[in-house]
């Protein structure tokens, strides 16, 4: 697979195909609000979006530091998916079997929701309720894969089921393809349109979205700025990987570095071979993990985790994504799709994704300061900042639902460890997982490498 020179950076692929908006006016003085929503990805746009249409005489402001988007929200991998973020036994442990199992339901029930809504805003975002399958391409990750399945019904997800390489290959053709799990609770989706259409719609119903706007500061009732402080009622932080470039926040999610690569498109012989007439959101079962989509405009879409870390948490500019990365997701593209190794990359781009040091997510509201936050998704943000969002959006009104019961609501993760041993453990926990992919592979392994388990417990999933 040629990556000469393919376009790096620039934000994403998403917003290169679709083209930049143009920025709204940043916040001009010192303002008031009934709610300030800091942040403009899907869960601050979807928090201002329920609470304008639930309040509709509230005044609410949006701030955003970038525009509409900057963030994961226009860069991720597309994956509208009914998967709980985070770990349903952890969950269990706190609230209770039942309440994961409900969670369960509540996820798999948002993505139709979430496609109604677009629907209804008249959000075109490429949308298309296809599923995802989770491959095994060797022994080892057969045999995780069966165990994967049958872990995930017992937490809710009954409607998994496993197919055989023969329905993989009817599928789609993976090289080495052993088997796969496919969920039908998953659409793909294109990052930017939903976005920007997002914001659009956000921005008719009356709420004030201003860009260009860092927050440099927040505090009870209070969110400051450059240009000026915003005086809310409440304050809701939805940073998500961007949560540590505010004060005192650097240890409270971890910003995990995730990178992408798009081909350019298919020919029809190369998709004839391949297949994945279904448009599937596909994953495999390799511990370093690996996602990817085929696109509305025929090309594959394939993302990793590349760099996992920088140091001090630290988040990037535009994407940039290091020659090493790209040339590593192109063979592993290859790889698994050999029709496609000759296609040239067009472009690779990187983001940052929020990781609690427990690997679960929050939505809090603390009612004497107004100060409240959702996220820390983890990597599976799409549905659940919407299901968030609508969780916020209950407790700022102070409603008592299912929503506000769930397990992540009112739940406080530790804090990750202070400088160097965060990044000397994120390195190390990435560094132990591909030995152990390797030794799978190469050591024709049928079942999981003990240094995966090492890692395991590196990183407290």
């Amino acid at each position: 697979m040629s990556t000469s020179d393919p376009a790096n950076g620039q934000v994403s692929f998403w917003f290169s195909q679709t083209g930049f908006p143009s920025r709204r006016a940043p916040l001009d003085g010192p303002t008031t609000a009934d709610v300030c929503v800091i942040g403009a990805g899907y869960t601050g746009l979807w928090t201002a979006y329920h609470l304008k249409k639930a309040r509709p005489d509230w005044d609410i402001v949006v701030l955003e530091r970038e525009f509409a988007g900057f963030g994961a929200s226009g860069r991720n991998g597309g994956w509208l998916s009914g998967k709980i973020p985070g770990s349903p036994a952890r969950f269990a442990e706190e609230r209770g079997k039942e309440a994961v199992l409900r969670f369960q339901a509540l996820m798999n029930e948002e993505v139709d929701v979430v496609l109604s809504t677009l629907g209804r805003e008249g959000i075109s975002a490429d949308a298309v309720k296809s599923g995802y399958l989770r491959v095994a391409h060797a022994p080892a990750q057969l045999d995780r894969l069966r165990a994967s399945v049958a872990h995930d019904r017992e937490w809710g997800n009954t409607d998994e089921r496993l197919l055989s390489a023969a329905e993989l290959k009817e599928r789609v053709d993976v090289a080495g393809g052993l088997g796969a799990a496919f969920n039908p609770h998953c659409a793909r989706i294109h990052p930017a349109r939903l976005v920007t259409g997002l914001a659009e719609s956000v921005a008719r119903l009356g709420v004030r979205l201003y860009e260009s706007t860092p927050v440099t500061a927040i505090a009870p009732h209070e969110a400051t700025t450059p240009f000026g402080s915003v005086s809310a009622r409440h304050v809701l932080r939805c940073t998500e990987g961007f949560t540590s470039e505010l004060p005192g926040e650097k240890r409270t999610w971890l910003p995990m570095n995730s990178s992408m690569l798009v081909t350019e498109p298919l020919s029809r012989a190369a998709w004839q071979s391949i297949g994945w007439e279904g448009q599937e959101l596909f994953s495999d079962q390799t511990h370093a993990y690996l996602y990817g989509q085929r696109t509305a405009d025929g090309r594959i879409a394939l993302g990793g985790r590349g760099v996992p870390y920088r140091f001090g948490s630290r988040v990037d500019a535009d994407g940039g994504t290091s020659a090493r990365t790209v040339a590593s997701l192109a063979r592993t593209l290859a790889a698994l799709f050999p029709a496609a190794a000759d296609v040239p990359v067009a472009h690779a781009w990187s983001g940052v994704l929020a990781v609690p040091r427990d690997w679960c997510p929050t939505v809090r509201l603390d009612r004497a300061t107004g100060i409240g936050s959702a996220g820390g998704y983890v990597g599976q943000g799409v549905t659940a900042s919407h299901l968030a969002a609508r969780t916020l959006t209950d407790l700022v009104i102070g409603e008592d639902t299912e929503r506000t019961r769930l397990p992540w609501t009112g739940r406080t993760s530790p804090r990750w460890e202070p400088e160097p041993l965060r990044w000397m453990g994120v390195h190390g926990m990435y560094a132990v997982y591909r030995a152990a992919d390797r030794q799978e592979v190469e050591g024709h392994r049928t079942s999981t490498s003990p240094l995966a388990r090492v890692a395991d417990l590196i990183s407290g999933r």
